[in-house]
């Protein structure tokens, strides 16, 4: 029998931090970046008191969801598209720009859906070089060629979690040509209170040949819902709406996230629980001689060359204890790291707990 053939994509499939299925309700899951205090009261509420009819189709253009984004973020509605999840829109972006042949610049460890997504359609993924695990814009600019189509940056950067200034995204953006788009992911925004720092949002917010990403994942805590959105140009969300797939953000996960952005008090509890164990856990760690870089989003991600113990025994050894952290020799191809995601106060203590028994103090 001959069987239908398909094209022969050279990816490597994104593989997502390790999960215990919630088959043993005591493993701790510091794996995926996710919100340490789960979501906010308010979206428990309207969930468990608002009837959704299932069988309707939701707003296909998600109408109310971006008229509450644009009220929050004081930007054009118009402006504005919504997906399931913001991976959804890093598709749309690849399939509306992106040819065979055309090039994608990307940080060398850099979110893996940008280079899925960019090979899928047949662009070639050029990797710029880091310097000290972080971005580095003389890199990124020696990589731009003719064939240069877009450039994806998260800010900060996941897995790394370092991040580039304000003045440093203005220069990239003023060094690239005007031809080229800048894809600036906003994923861990919210976390950043750094003085230096500055949301791509709110630098480029009347760009052309800029296009921000958002999501709900992290921070609001919806990341099963799946619901993010993207800013860019009237003429670039035209277009992705006429690749948008009809239906893409349910419901639920509309009503949920337009009842999170009301949520200003939930939004600053997450961020002083971020700050006070992101740097607890850093200071802690370092004890070890297991360094990490400066406290930006919500994870750390951890350097074990000075320390006695590798990674990835390190990793073996907290697994035993019920404890998943993320590797990132899969996909990201960093040895002798793991990264950490901030969680709960009763997450955080368990951690701190399992270290010290590793290390027999």
């Amino acid at each position: 029998m001959t069987n239908p053939k398909f094209k022969n994509i050279s990816i490597e499939a994104y593989r997502p931090g390790k999960s215990n299925g919630g088959i043993n309700k005591n493993t701790i899951k510091l794996s995926a970046n996710e919100s340490a205090l789960g979501v906010s009261p308010k979206v428990k509420k309207i969930i468990s008191n608002k009837k959704i009819n299932f069988y309707r189709y939701p707003d296909g253009n998600s109408t109310k969801l971006r008229k509450e984004i644009s009220k929050k973020f004081k930007c054009n509605i118009n402006k504005i598209i919504c997906g399931a999840g913001s991976d959804e829109i890093i598709q749309m972006l690849c399939q509306l720009f992106l040819n065979p042949r055309d090039e994608v610049i990307v940080p060398k460890y850099s979110f893996l859906i940008y280079r899925i997504y960019s090979k899928i359609v047949g662009a070639k993924v050029v990797f710029s070089k880091e310097k000290n695990f972080k971005v580095s814009i003389p890199e990124i600019l020696k990589n731009v060629t003719k064939k240069t189509k877009i450039v994806f940056i998260a800010n900060p950067n996941n897995p790394t979690g370092t991040y580039l200034t304000k003045y440093e995204l203005i220069k990239l953006r003023k060094k690239l040509r005007k031809n080229i788009l800048l894809v600036l992911d906003d994923a861990y925004f919210e976390y950043m209170k750094n003085s230096d720092y500055k949301s791509a949002l709110d630098l480029f917010k009347n760009k052309e040949n800029v296009f921000i990403l958002r999501t709900f994942s992290k921070i609001y805590g919806l990341a099963s819902l799946r619901v993010g959105w993207g800013y860019g140009s009237k003429k670039i969300i035209d277009g992705l709406k006429k690749i948008k797939p009809p239906f893409n953000v349910n419901e639920t996960a509309q009503v949920a996230a337009i009842e999170s952005l009301k949520d200003s008090k939930f939004i600053s509890r997450s961020v002083k629980h971020n700050i006070k164990y992101a740097n607890k856990l850093k200071n802690f760690l370092e004890d070890y001689r297991i360094t990490s870089n400066k406290v930006s989003a919500n994870f750390l991600l951890l350097n074990f060359a000075k320390c006695q113990i590798k990674a990835q025994n390190f990793y073996k050894k907290l697994l035993l204890k019920g404890i998943i952290l993320r590797s990132t020799e899969d996909g990201y191809k960093i040895k002798n790291m793991l990264r950490l995601t901030i969680g709960s106060r009763t997450d955080s203590l368990r951690f701190i707990k399992a270290v010290k028994e590793i290390f027999k103090r």
